[in-house]
């Protein structure tokens, strides 16, 4: 049984934050300003579950995940335009997690286990090209680095690892070259981590900001040495 909960994402202005909500018996979108000045804005209201991954560089798309028990869970965008009109990214009978837009808004990286495991992908954000797999060993929790010419991921064993984008000058290609792991990420685990959920972020100098677990056995013990001057007093 998949859990579910709020959570929030913003633009690059940083002003606003999207999340949903079952306050009022039914799953909906909604989006606030972080001065709290102001009352949530609903987005969108459906009977399924959502869960926001990204918003879109220039501020215009929120991209968010369902869940349906015939297809799993796919990937949506929502334009912030009149209409409000959602579409599907990725909609197939396997689950399709944590979407993320490339810094230029061009492409998103997403996890999918349409091979049995879940691996890291990349599709054009318009347009019918078709994906291109990142990661050949197991993969989820995809980020961007803030200049698009690099993509992290969790792999299988834990270990934050990196690979190098290459997108062609005309926008329409895009190639990745072998992973590199960088370091054991030791994230969250547990009933309070969803599908989907990013537990880590990548900061504009490239260092990494992570929830980690803290879990008894994954954290060396304190020691404390009570007197510790006796000997050399002696």
């Amino acid at each position: 049984m998949r859990r579910w909960s709020c959570r929030r994402c913003g633009p690059p202005d940083g002003r606003r934050i999207a999340f949903e909500s079952t306050r009022d018996a039914v799953s909906a979108l909604l989006v606030k300003t972080i001065s709290g000045s102001d009352e949530p804005q609903r987005l969108l209201a459906t009977e399924e579950r959502k869960l926001v991954t990204d918003w879109s560089p220039d501020g215009r798309v929120v991209l968010y995940q369902t869940y349906q028990p015939k297809s799993g869970a796919d990937l949506w965008a929502l334009p912030l335009d009149a209409d409000r009109r959602p579409f599907p990214i990725v909609a197939t009978p396997f689950d399709e997690t944590a979407g993320q837009f490339s810094p230029d808004g061009q492409w998103i990286a997403y996890a999918s286990n349409a091979t049995g495991r879940d691996e890291i992908y990349v599709r054009p954000f318009a347009g019918s090209a078709e994906e291109v797999q990142v990661s050949s060993g197991g993969g989820s929790q995809p980020r961007w680095r803030r200049d698009g010419k690099e993509l992290y991921f969790v792999g299988l064993d834990g270990r934050l690892t990196a690979v190098p984008v290459t997108i062609a000058a005309d926008g329409h290609g895009i190639a990745t070259g072998a992973p590199v792991r960088l370091f054991a990420a030791r994230l969250a685990t547990g009933p309070n981590v969803y599908l989907g959920q990013t537990q880590y972020v990548v900061a504009a100098d490239g260092r990494f900001l992570l929830n980690v677990s803290t879990d008894d056995a994954a954290v060396p013990p304190i020691s404390i040495v009570l007197n510790w001057d006796a000997a050399l007093r002696n």
